[in-house]
Formats: C-alpha cells, structure tokens, sequence
C-alpha cells in the first residue's frame, strides 16, 4: 500500500530512530543560515522597505531611429478604428455605423475571404501528423491532401516543430525553383532561394546585407511607395531616394527620374546602392510594361545598383493587355544579357490565397558573388530560420494541385471565383470613386488596391492645418468617423508635392462593395458642401 496513509504510517513506524531524530545542529542550521541573510540585507526591517524608484526609459533615451520612422499602414486611422470597435463593443449609441469596414490593408481573410480547402488539409495534416493513421482520415481529407502531406513528413522527418534549415526546407525550395522555371521558361535553382516569413522578412535581410549604415548609403524608392521601405531605411539611417512614378501616364516609370534622382544623390555624396521596383504597383495598381523593365535593368547595370524586385502581386493581374513578367524572366531573355545583381520577392500573403497570418514567403538572388550570397545565409542564420508552417504554406502556393489530382477541380474553381470576384469589385469601387467630385482614379492593372487622387476645397485644407493633420489625414479620419470606413492617407505612402490622396483595398465582400461605394459618395458630398 505505498501510496495509502496506512502504507505511510507503517513506513514511519519502521524507519530506525536514527533515521527519524534529526541532530540539533541540523535544526538549527536554517535559522542561523536565515539570522544572516537578514543581517546583511539590513535586518528585518530593510526587507519590509518599499524598493527606490527604478529609473524607466524616456523618449528622448530610446533609439531615435524608431521614432522617426513611421508605417502608415498601422498608423493613426487603425487605431482609432480600433478604438471606434472597443466603443461599439461597449454598446455606444454614438457610432452611425453597424460595421468598421477594414480597407487600409492587403488582408483578405481578415475582411471575409476564405482559405483555400486543399492547403488546409494539407497543413492540419503537418501540424497533427496522427491523423493520417486515424479510422476515417480518407473520409476527411483528400487523398492529393493526404499524398502531399506523407511527402513532406517523408522529408522532414522531424516535422514542423523543430527548426529548419535555415534557407527553409530543400523540398520546398525545390519546388519554389520547379515553380520559377515553368513560370519563366528559364532554369533555377534551390541553392539560389530563401524561404523567409513573408516578402517583408526578406526584403529587411536584403536591406540589413546592402546598406553599410552611416548614412552615406541611399535607396532608390518609387513614390507612392509601401511603408515597408521608408521604415526601414529610417531604421537604419539610410536615405531614402524616392523617383515618382508618373499618375497621369497610369503610373508610368520613367527612367529619367531615376538618372536625376540619381545624379543628385551622387551630388550630395549619398551612395545609391539598390533601385526597388514593386511590379504590380502598392499602392498604385500599376503593371509595368516589357520595355519598361528593360530599361530598369539597363540602368541598374549601367550604375551597378542591386535591381529589387518586389512581385508579390504577380498573380493579381486586372489588365490582359499588361501581363505579369518576372524581372528575371526579361533580363534573361536580353541580349546580350546585362550583367545584373537581382532579388526577387514573393509570398503567400497576396494573390488569391490572402494567407497573411501564415508569414509564407521566399526570395530568389540572381548573379550574386558566392562570397556575399555566403553571408546573406549567415545573416538569415542568426534568427535560424523562418516559421516552418509558413515554409509549407509557400510549397502549397508554388505547386498546387494539378489537372487530374483528386482536388484540383475544386482548387481551381475557388481560385477562379477569387480572382474573378477581386476584378469586379475593383471596377465597381474605381467607377464609384471617379464619380465623385474632384476625384481621379485609375484603373487598376494589378494588385489589390486603388489610390484615387482627391481635389480638397482650401477651406478643407486649412481647417486640417487648425487641426494639427496632413490634409488627406484630415479627410481620411472624417471618412472613418462618419462611415467606419478605414483607409490609408496617400502621405503615408509618399506622392507628388501638391496632391493629396488615399489608398483603398477592393477587399471587402463583393456583397458589401456597393456599400462601400454608397458610404463613400454620400460622406464625400457632404464633406466637399461642409468645405465648400
């Protein structure tokens, strides 16, 4: 009975009296032992005291570099949005609106999209790999869903609770180059790609391995831009070049803005190291034409800079007249063929997956000198590796289901009605926008997103200033608090001197877009009559 209070009691009464008598000194060893203690922290008394007043760090003591850099997309409008949902939560009566309508970002899933069924089987299945031996499992999940899932376990045994590589699991890696040489036509290879946590994670590691800090180093940066790069080069003290893309040529790239800008900088002593593309455009929705590529790499050659191309909207394609082409896919099609240093960026968290949350994404590096591609990877290695989930989630994007799988039928019809579904609610929301007074927009082409230009009355403008607000701030915080819709002011991404704008996503349901647009038009009538 080891564990009964009998067994206990008979233990007691067998153990030997040496046993059970402890000597005086062992007693009385503790309580000298706590006497001392007490008498070096000042008695009993000292230990009873309230502790001084720690010293807490201030503002103007914190890394000056985090306060000036700024991300518009999480700015000021999303935290009032946030504070207008904690009031609605709490029952207010004083909000004229049933829902925040959240359009400021490229989160589809967040605002109604759903996931993609075949990537989910798959990653239930990674996450609980014991459900494949479960009765039934064939009843639950697909048998492509199931075959997917057993070859990655096949190869990686470990599973995704335990790190990766960390340039990301070969296998995948391996189907990101399989999926880049059918896209393009064009040999890759997994030794040139890195799995990151989203296109962001790995633009940051591009930045942190080109710019040498010291603020002599410069980035050439398309205004509008995403705040992602302004950010980042405010961190690390790098001046941002910024060439404006032309609005009224539907936000053309004209190559002698980037030789001006250039030429200026070097008159400054700034060294430009890197030239940034985004092609489908955020926030502008532009798509970049062949030739207009060519001359991006031409010039990149010709002064030596590091091409960045972010194409993480390369599946978002609005306009059949300008088709998606990799950066990579052109230079290597040239000839003859510009000795170019190019990365290209790509995720999951766009397109017609919308798996933002997953953090899914990879790079590819093209002519760089094995010695620096050496210490990129040293680079990457200091955080070890990238989230694994998010590796599979970019296995699942690059290779999905095929004509003839058991879910492709299913795959592509969700695929379609999403990318079709996208389309239409960018016309509608463009047409609703140029409507309204004193707002132009153009079409989209690409990406998610429309960013109208909007004429606001002098009256409007100054009573912005007597608010302490940016003029677009000023109409975008008005929008928000007489409709619940949230958008991203058009200074949070850069534009022309004079103009004023906001960025929108055509996100929201196509159920709710007519909505939007009727929110939209009746606010900006009586805000235009209120300044007018």
């Amino acid at each position: 009975e080891p564990c009964s209070a009998r067994g206990l009691e008979m233990r007691q009464l067998l153990r030997p009296a040496a046993q059970t008598a402890r000597p005086a000194a062992q007693t009385a060893r503790p309580l000298a032992l706590r006497r001392r203690l007490s008498t070096l922290h000042g008695g009993a008394d000292a230990l009873r005291k309230p502790y001084p007043p720690s010293h807490v760090l201030t503002l103007g003591e914190i890394n000056p570099n985090v306060l000036s850099a700024q991300y518009a997309v999480r700015g000021e409008l999303v935290q009032r949005a946030a504070a207008i949902k904690e009031e609605m939560a709490a029952g207010s009566a004083n909000v004229p609106f049933k829902k925040v309508l959240e359009c400021n970002i490229g989160n589809p899933q967040a605002v109604g999209q759903s996931p993609i069924g075949f990537n989910r089987q798959v990653l239930s299945l990674m996450v609980c790999p014991a459900l494949l031996d479960q009765p039934g499992v064939d009843a639950l999940f697909a048998p492509d869903a199931i075959a997917r899932a057993k070859e990655y376990l096949a190869a990686i045994p470990s599973g995704v609770g335990a790190y990766s590589d960390s340039q990301g699991f070969r296998i995948v890696r391996e189907q990101v180059a399989d999926f880049i040489s059918s896209r393009d036509g064009l040999p890759a290879s997994p030794e040139d790609i890195f799995l990151t946590d989203g296109a962001s994670k790995g633009v940051g590691f591009l930045l942190s391995l080109i710019l040498r800090g010291g603020g002599s180093d410069g980035l050439l940066v398309p205004i509008p831009q995403y705040p992602l790069y302004s950010a980042t080069l405010a961190l690390q003290e790098t001046h941002m070049l910024g060439y404006e893309l032309d609005e009224a040529a539907g936000w053309s790239l004209p190559i002698s803005l980037l030789e001006a800008e250039l030429e200026d900088a070097q008159a400054k002593g700034v060294a430009t190291r890197a030239l940034v593309v985004i092609n489908p455009g955020n926030p502008t929705g532009n798509s970049l034409p062949y030739d207009n590529m060519v001359e991006c790499i031409d010039f990149c050659a010709k002064h030596g800079l590091v091409l960045m191309a972010d194409e993480v909207y390369q599946e978002n394609i609005w306009d059949g007249g300008r088709p998606f082409h990799s950066f990579k896919k052109v230079l290597m099609e040239m000839s003859p063929r510009p000795n170019l240093q190019l990365v290209s960026f790509h995720s999951t968290s766009k397109g017609f997956l919308g798996e933002c949350g997953l953090r899914g994404g990879y790079f590819e590096i093209v002519g760089f000198d094995p010695e620096v591609k050496a210490q990129l990877l040293k680079l990457i290695s200091i955080g070890l590796c990238s989230n694994t989930l998010g590796q599979i989630a970019t296995g699942l994007m690059v290779q999905p289901p095929r004509p003839g799988d058991a879910s492709y039928e299913i795959y592509s019809g969700e695929r379609d009605a999403i990318l079709a579904s996208m389309k239409r609610r960018a016309t509608m929301l463009v047409d609703g926008l140029n409507a309204l007074e004193g707002v132009t927009c153009n079409q989209p082409q690409g990406a998610m997103y429309a960013f109208p230009s909007i004429t606001l009355p002098p009256k409007a403008i100054a009573a912005a200033k007597d608010a302490g607000k940016v003029p677009d701030t000023f109409y975008a915080l008005a929008l928000l608090e007489a409709t619940g819709i949230v958008v991203v002011p058009g200074s949070g991404f850069g534009q022309k001197e004079g103009t004023w704008h906001f960025r929108t996503t055509f996100l929201p349901p196509e159920s709710e877009m007519t909505d939007v647009v009727d929110r939209m038009t009746a606010f900006h009538a009586d805000f235009m009559g209120k300044y007018a």
